[in-house]
This record gives structure tokens, sequence and C-alpha cells, in this order.
């Protein structure tokens, strides 16, 4: 299709790319601001290689639109003292929630990624229904202290999001949480369109933002807990696989001999989750003899005081959690191992060292460093943030510079 020049109803392709550069300069000199602020025209000058005219057309233009604004001079220098910029954070602001089976975690930042809000929520799940009435209340609660302006907000759950089907699968420790129909009744109550994420991925993501994986190129992310799951970093990007499944070691098979490897359940929540979770903890220590209520917790207490059952039950656990990390080595060659969850964190003390030894006599090249992860029940939340403030910071530049061009 042609495109004639001059005349009524005629495109000026000299103005569009004036208007193309103007934007793109712009959008520089934002994220610039975002990541050096406060900054002076000279500093901005000097890092995105525009002209000081430029820029300084580009700063009218920011604040004009309420994306940046001056925050006092610098001083100590001879001469005349700069003028300073940083982003104006309430531009913009994200939710980020994870949600499990026991609690919700969630956070409210600003553009500047300033945490305003952190709170957890009992989860009070039994069923889809008020588990989305939960969250409901609790981003409610959140965009009022934003002022009802909420950009973007995203969920970490367990599962698989199915994009095209609109449902979730391998949920298993959520009620109804996989049923079809669920996404679209989400949408229904959430007041701002949201992204949902496997929790395990977010949780890699905070770990590469915040924690060990900051710099790493490739790394893994493990969470032992009431679920078992993987995120992958490969080239510093969150690999998600062909159908979004990629990390969902819950699968991952066992040995055929151990007791808990085919019991029911065992094909829903997968054989390495069935024997290596927190149940799978609690049932291994039924079955070796220990009495009274049993938890996960009391069997990696009760290890750590020297208890023989405890002691056996640890040993198990750090077999399973030896023979499925040798196998993610094997296959995916990662610079770092981080533990996390419930087990993977909290009971790394009883678990790190003995996994350690195992990988030695199970890799061939030596094993990648096994680290506990730092940010503990944090994890999921932070990877959150760092996902829905990329998306909110393109998102309001959009709107406010790129949507006000003329058609």
């Amino acid at each position: 299709m042609s495109t004639e020049l001059g005349g009524t109803g005629s495109v000026n392709p000299t103005a569009n790319t004036t208007s193309v550069l103007r934007i793109m300069n712009e959008r520089a000199v934002y994220e610039r601001i975002r990541v050096l602020g406060p900054v002076s025209r000279p500093q901005l000058a000097a890092a995105t290689g525009l002209s000081k005219p430029t820029i300084s057309l580009a700063l009218a233009d920011l604040e004009r639109a309420g994306l940046v604004l001056s925050v006092g001079h610098r001083t100590g220098n001879a001469g005349r003292a700069a003028l300073l910029y940083e982003i104006r954070p309430e531009a913009g602001w994200v939710i980020g929630l994870d949600v499990g089976r026991e609690w919700i975690r969630a956070a409210l930042v600003d553009l500047s990624g300033e945490i305003a809000v952190r709170e957890d929520v009992p989860a009070q799940a039994g069923s889809a229904t008020a588990l989305i009435g939960r969250l409901g209340r609790i981003v409610d609660d959140l965009a009022a202290a934003a002022g009802g302006e909420i950009t973007n907000i995203v969920l970490g759950t367990p599962g698989v999001h199915d994009v095209g089907n609109r449902r979730l699968h391998l949920a298993p420790n959520l009620p109804g949480w996989d049923q079809p129909g669920v996404i679209g009744r989400l949408a229904e109550r959430l007041p701002v369109p949201f992204a949902i994420e496997n929790d395990i991925a977010l949780a890699a993501l905070g770990e590469q933002g915040y924690g060990l994986g900051a710099g790493l190129r490739h790394f893994v992310y493990v969470s032992i807990g009431t679920g078992i799951g993987m995120g992958i970093i490969i080239d510093g990007e969150l690999y998600r696989g062909a159908r979004g499944a990629a990390g969902e070691i819950a699968f991952l098979p066992m040995g055929e001999t151990d007791p808990l490897a085919n019991t029911p359940g065992t094909r829903r929540h997968g054989m390495f989750e069935s024997v290596a979770s927190a149940p799978g903890v609690v049932a291994t220590a039924q079955r070796l003899g220990m009495e009274g209520q049993i938890t996960a917790k009391r069997v990696f207490d009760e290890a750590r005081d020297g208890d023989p059952v405890a002691v056996r039950a640890v040993a198990h656990e750090t077999d399973h959690v030896a023979r499925a990390l040798a196998g993610v080595v094997a296959l995916l060659d990662p610079e770092l191992v981080v533990l996390g969850g419930g087990i993977g964190g909290h009971g790394a003390d009883v678990l790190l060292g003995a996994v350690r030894e195992r990988l030695e006599t199970t890799t061939p090249l030596g094993p990648p460093r096994v680290e506990v992860s730092p940010l503990g029940d944090d994890a999921v939340v932070l990877g959150a943030l760092a996902t829905g403030l990329a998306t909110a910071r393109a998102l309001v530049f959009d709107r406010a510079i790129a949507g006000a061009e003329p058609a």
C-alpha cells in the first residue's frame, strides 16, 4: 500500500519519525532517571549519549506528564548547582501476591520499588470461591492504601497457568483452584488487569533480583515444603518450557521400591513431592515408628536433638533431595542451587551438609554451590513485585507519553 505525501489526510513521514525519536529519547531518559536518580541533566547526557537540549526537552515532557519531578540541587560543587531529577514514585502502584495454602503474602510498592505495605494474611482457602474473596479483599485494602490507583497486580500461585483455556493445572494443594472458570471469576473480582505466574518461578526471579542469584546466568531455585517446585534461570532469563511447566520437579520419578512412591495421590501430586514434601516427611516418620502429633517441623527439631527415629526420617529426606538434585544438575548444569520453602529453608541446617556430600559422589564434574535462600518467605512476593514493576513502569510511560500522541 502506497502513502501519498501532501494533500488532505496525508501522512508526514518526517513528522512521524521525529515523534518516534522523541518518544524513544524520553523513554531512555526516564529509564536512566529510574536507575540513577536523583540525577542531573549533565549526568543524563553522559549516561544516554543525548545532547543537552534533547535532555532538556525530554525532561520537560516527562515533568508535564507527571512521570518525573525535580528534587532540589546538587550541593558541594563549585559553580552553579545542578538541578536533580527522580521518577515520581506515586505515578503507579504494583501489588504482589504469594498465594499459598496456609498464607497469602501481599505487598504494595510504588514505581521506585519502595514497599509501602507488607502483610501476611491467613488464606482460609477451603474453596476457590473463598480464596478469590480473600484475595479481592486484600487487593481492595492495598488499593485504598495507594489512593485507588493500582497499575498492575501479579499473583504467584502453585500450578501452571493455561493461558489459552484460562485455567490452572497442577495445583492440588489449593482446593478447587484448578477447576475451570477460576481465572474468569478472579478477573471479575480484581480491579485491574493482573498476571499469574507459577509461585516458584517468581521465587527464582526474586532470588535473581534480591538474593543469591543476582548477577548469575544459570541457577535454579528449589522449594521444598507443603509442595515441591523449581524455578529455572537460563542465560539470565526465566525458563518456562513449551507449556509453562518447566521446573515441575514434583513429578520426578523416584525409586519404585519406596513405600510411599505409589501411595494414593502420587499421580496428582507427583512421586517426588509425595515422598519428599512436608506430608511425605510426616508419613516417613510415622512409618518408622514416631508417635504422637507429627509435623515436619517436629521431625527436623528432634533430628537436631539426636532422636534416632527423626534422624532416620531426615536421612530418607536427604536421600530423596540429593537424588532429585543430581538429576537437575545433570540436565541443567547450574552455577547455583538455591533451596527455599519450609523444609528447604527452615530445615536446611539439618539437610544441607548431607545433601552436599551426596552430590559430591553423584556429579562427575563436581556439584554446583548449594545454598539456602536468604529471602525466606519473601522470595515469591519479591519476584512478583519485580515482575510487576517492569510491566507497570512501561504501562505508566505508554499511557502518559505514547498514549498522548495524536493519531
